[in-house]
């Protein structure tokens, strides 16, 4: 992965989206003196099948915002999009830009928008048109003869800064990005702040589950040659 950058955006369809797997990577990259935003495109309100779904925002938004300060985010913005029915279009690609154009960010980062994740298991909607969307903003964000209207705000002009969009979780991984135990602890840590959705998601205790699932996600991604372990990503240039 490239390490010449200083901002990062990541734009995901849900709460928890990061914590499984790129939140190691995020880790990293935050004990460098990066600066990491997250953009969430819903509030996950569909979620939790046994939690009704206003209730379902407020617990998740929190979680989501504890999750992202273990490891290291202080910025963590959701927009008014519904969970599981995100539509990929000019509304979500013009709320996606706006948000590119204020952070400013070099790197983006995203979730796999293919079909599958491994060529078997199907993708949901949400995160492809997420992911899509978000790589179609990178380019929007940059002109300044689309979503003109964000332009009259106070700090927010054209960006054609974004060099790298990054997919996490892609079957078509192209780079690897070295990461530490302690990145994974945090990683993991992170990923268990998502107690009331990882409670109804599964019988076991979130911390357990959470370090099961960062085992299986590293399982997957071929050590370094140096004994490293690494997370894998696609990498998009400019």
């Amino acid at each position: 992965m490239p390490t010449d950058w200083q901002r990062a955006l990541a734009v995901v369809a849900h709460p928890d989206d990061l914590e499984y797997g790129a939140a190691a990577a995020v880790a990293h990259w935050t004990d460098q003196g990066k600066d990491v935003a997250y953009l969430l495109v819903t509030r996950g309100e569909a979620g939790i099948d046994t939690m009704d779904p206003a209730e379902a925002a407020r617990v998740r938004i929190d979680e989501q915002r504890a999750s992202a300060a273990v490891v290291g985010v202080e910025t963590v913005e959701f927009l008014d999009h519904r969970d599981g029915v995100i539509e990929e279009g000019v509304a979500l690609r013009r709320d996606i830009a706006g948000a590119i154009r204020r952070h400013r960010p070099e790197l983006v980062l995203t979730l796999n928008a293919s079909d599958t994740w491994d060529g078997v298991h199907w993708n949901s909607a949400d995160h492809r048109a997420t992911g899509r969307a978000t790589l179609d903003a990178a380019m929007d964000a940059g002109n300044r003869w689309i979503f003109t209207e964000q332009l009259t705000q106070e700090g927010v002009r054209p960006w054609d800064g974004v060099r790298w969009v990054a997919t996490a979780g892609d079957p078509g991984t192209t780079h690897l990005q070295e990461i530490t135990d302690h990145d994974i602890e945090r990683a993991v840590a992170s990923l268990a702040e998502h107690r009331a959705y990882l409670t109804a998601l599964s019988d076991r205790e979130p911390l357990v589950y959470a370090r099961e699932f960062m085992a299986e996600v590293l399982a997957g991604t071929a050590a370094l040659g140096d004994g490293g372990t690494a997370l894998g990503f696609r990498l998009y240039e400019r």
